[in-house]
Formats: C-alpha cells, structure tokens, sequence
C-alpha cells in the first residue's frame, strides 16, 4: 500500500488576473523553500485572458472576441486562456517528492484523475496522443492557434475531439508548479470553445466538479487533503508579488525585469 502524502486543499472564491497569478507563485516558492504539497482551486472575478510567458501581447488580435477582456501573463508557456466559465486548479509539489520528477507523468496523473470523474456525470473522455508521424509539439511550432484550448498537446484531456482540460507547468529549483483550466461552459468572450455543459446531461457546476474531482485527485496522486486557510506572510508576499509583477506592464506586454519567479 502507498504512503499517502499530505497536502493541503486551499479553495478559494474568485479573484483577480494578478492576485491568482501571485498566489501560485508565492506557493511554488513555499514548495521550494521546504514545504509540502498544496492543491488549490480558484476562479476568476470577470472574464480574464491569461497569455502564455513566451506569447508576443501583440499576436492578441488574433483573438477579437476576447479584446475586452483584462490581461495577465502567466509564468507557463502555452497558448493564452480565457479564464470565465471554467474551473483553474494549480499543484505545487516539493523537490523531494515523487511526482516532481517527470513532465508528462504528472499532466497524465492529474488528468487522468479528471477522465474518471467526467466519467462519474457520463461524459466520454480520453487522453490526446501524438500521432506517431508528428516529431514536434503542436502546440511549440511556429503558427500554432493563439489560444490553449485549439491546440493540441500531449497529455490534454479531449470530449468528442474538443480540447475540455490543460495543464501547463513552471519549476523552481527542483519544485515544480501546475496549473491548468478545465472548461465548464461556453464564454461569451470565446464562443467557439464548447464546455462541458455542452456534453453533459445536466449542468455542472464548480462546486459539482470540486466535489467529485477531489476525491480521486487524492487516490490518483496518493494525497491526503487537508483544509487550510492562507497564512498571514503568504497574503503578504502575494500582495507585493501582485503589484510588483503580474500587474505591471513591464511583465504584461514584455516580461521585463519582474521576470524572475
């Protein structure tokens, strides 16, 4: 039987671009600097448009639909994300832990995870595989779509050939942070995207998804929750970090000297 590790469950209400982005910036430098494994699910307070760290600002007129929308660069690469009616998780996991070992072992653990519990409100999903002719990464090439959700990466989670959930990751030292999005709806901001509601029987809620999602995130990464609250210093740091960084345009429009994680 495995040891199961802890790992601390932080669900929290919606929130700004820069302050999400803070967060889980100031929790991968907690992973590094000693402590455990955190889980967070967090949303968003208005259609938010998250680009990818090596995304040019200007390519965003590729997306008119989302021009309204506010902007935050993420520390991930990746295409950019319209976080609205979705669901955002992130998983900070220590240098000496297992599972930050390996890029893709720990997309498919997550997701698959995430397969099993679609499965629980019937919906049909599976991991995408590159085709054996494909040497290169899609979503790495030169004229690849500008948002996440219409590329195509190894390891996504696919509902009838549309892309419903992806990951993306940033380390530091040997810690490693995952974030990813999982569509529930359709946004006005990005029409195109089916969630999935547009697959399910009935609607799924965020809370429907935690629920179920959160037990086998625990049996699939042999994790033991436990709630918590963020501490005093973390709010802190997340603060300075949100100002200092993922709300300045320096980082924004060109990742400048607040590059750094």
């Amino acid at each position: 039987m495995s040891r199961l590790t802890p790992c601390r469950l932080l669900i929290d209400p919606p929130a700004s671009g820069d302050w999400n982005m803070a967060v889980d910036e100031v929790l991968l430098h907690g992973a590094n600097q000693g402590g455990g494994c955190t889980w967070r699910f967090y949303q968003w307070s208005q259609p938010t448009l998250s680009v990818g760290y090596f995304q040019n600002m200007q390519d965003r007129v590729q997306h008119p639909g989302s021009r309204d929308c506010p902007v935050v660069r993420r520390v991930s690469g990746g295409g950019a994300i319209i976080h609205d009616r979705e669901l955002t998780y992130s998983l900070v996991v220590p240098t000496d832990h297992a599972l930050s070992f390996g890029r893709r072992r720990l997309y498919d653990v997550v997701h698959e995870s995430l397969i099993e519990t679609l499965g629980g409100f019937g919906i049909e999903a599976s991991l995408f595989e590159q085709p054996d002719d494909e040497t290169t990464n899609p979503s790495a090439v030169c004229g690849c779509p500008y948002l996440c959700f219409q590329r195509r990466s190894p390891g996504d989670v696919l509902v009838e050939g549309h892309k419903v959930a992806g990951s993306a990751q940033r380390r530091l030292g040997g810690a490693v942070l995952q974030h990813g999005s999982v569509l529930l709806d359709r946004s006005a901001a990005a029409t195109e995207l089916p969630g999935l509601n547009q697959f399910a029987g009935s609607e799924i809620s965020v809370k429907l998804l935690i629920d179920a999602w959160r037990e086998r995130i625990e049996r699939g990464l042999d994790f033991i929750f436990t709630p918590d609250e963020f501490k005093a210093d973390e709010l802190a740091e997340a603060e300075r970090v949100a100002a200092k960084k993922y709300g300045s345009d320096s980082w924004t429009k060109c990742r400048g000297r607040s590059g750094s994680v």
